[in-house]
């Protein structure tokens, strides 16, 4: 099937594309009318391939083409104009994915990174949204010539509840379920997409720091806060996760946004005095549970988010009950 064009209304090479989200659920599932792939630990690169130029974005429109040249030479081998989804992964020593190898390849240059593609929105002139996802990666599957750092994102049928156990096993972050019969819906958290992560994580906006105690250095935790309704919301602080380098690395971060004044409109009052900052930045927390009230129990640390805006942020997106199918 390779270079063969599927029958669609041809359409303009994609000036951008903001990629489809997936909402999250909370729990594996079984089912004929769904597939299941791993969530890779990294960050969403969409790709316009026009010619030999190459465009990789991130879900915010920010350009890797410098930071992930590598992958933009690879993907010349493609015979063809296309646009293509996926996620730029860094392993470590086990072959996991590794968030903080991916940041320090982007400081460094240093490791080894590769694009897992997982999805095909437009192909010689033919905009490939609209047919079902199944579909979507069979052309996908056939287009794709074998490439060093390039791989396509292999799925599974029906079971998902045993994918989630074997990725669970190898301390990965989780799997992405996909109505099969599913369309591509740009910039849209859809339902026909759903993320279960192996582990209680959610991203926060962070709206300031404490300061040090005893022997600590920079700062003792940061205050996370949500959107809700356009307001910010406080979910608690976290002081864990954090090893020398890392602290150093996100207090320098801050001091580009401290503020005077706090950005909520009701303030919490944190057991230390507190350095407010602009809800400018976005990190990682995994989390033992969320209370009654909306505070986060046991917060730790995982990582910043340069990739996403904190006006995404919400609950709405990330805290949901369990769905029933």
């Amino acid at each position: 099937m390779a270079g063969k064009k599927p029958k669609r209304p041809r359409d303009p090479f994609p000036d951008t594309v903001k990629p489809m989200l997936a909402t999250l659920s909370s729990k594996p599932f079984n089912s004929k009318e769904w597939i299941f792939e791993i969530k890779w630990d990294g960050y969403r690169v969409i790709t316009r391939k026009k010619g030999e130029k190459i465009f990789l974005t991130s879900r915010n429109q920010l350009s890797f083409d410098k930071k992930f040249l590598v992958i933009a030479e690879s993907l010349k081998a493609i015979e063809g104009d296309v646009v293509l989804d996926g996620e730029v992964i860094a392993s470590d020593d086990k072959g996991n994915p590794s968030f903080q190898k991916l940041q320090n390849f982007q400081k460094t240059g240093i490791g080894t990174i590769a694009y897992y593609v997982f999805d095909l929105l437009w192909y010689n002139g033919y905009n490939l949204k609209e047919l079902p996802v199944i579909e979507r990666k069979e052309l996908l599957k056939n287009i794709l010539p074998e490439m060093e750092n390039v791989f396509y994102c292999e799925h599974i049928e029906e079971d998902g509840k045993e994918l989630f156990k074997q990725v669970k096993k190898l301390g990965m972050e989780g799997i992405i379920a996909k109505e099969r019969s599913g369309k591509y819906y740009e910039n849209t958290r859809s339902a026909g997409w759903l993320k279960i992560k192996t582990v209680r994580a959610m991203e926060a906006v962070v709206c300031g720091y404490t300061e040090p105690r005893d022997s600590r250095k920079f700062f003792g935790a940061l205050i996370l806060s949500v959107y809700e309704r356009k307001k910010l919301v406080y979910i608690g602080h976290t002081g864990t996760g954090f090893n020398y380098s890392n602290q150093e690395s996100t207090y320098n971060m801050l001091q580009k946004y401290v503020s005077k004044t706090s950005p909520f409109i009701d303030s919490p009052m944190p057991n230390a005095p507190v350095t407010w900052l602009k809800p400018k930045l976005v990190c990682e927390v995994k989390y033992s549970e969320m209370t009654g009230d909306r505070i986060l129990r046991h917060p730790v640390f995982m990582r910043m988010r340069i990739d996403k805006k904190p006006a995404e942020v919400t609950f709405s997106s990330q805290v949901n009950p369990e769905r029933k199918r």
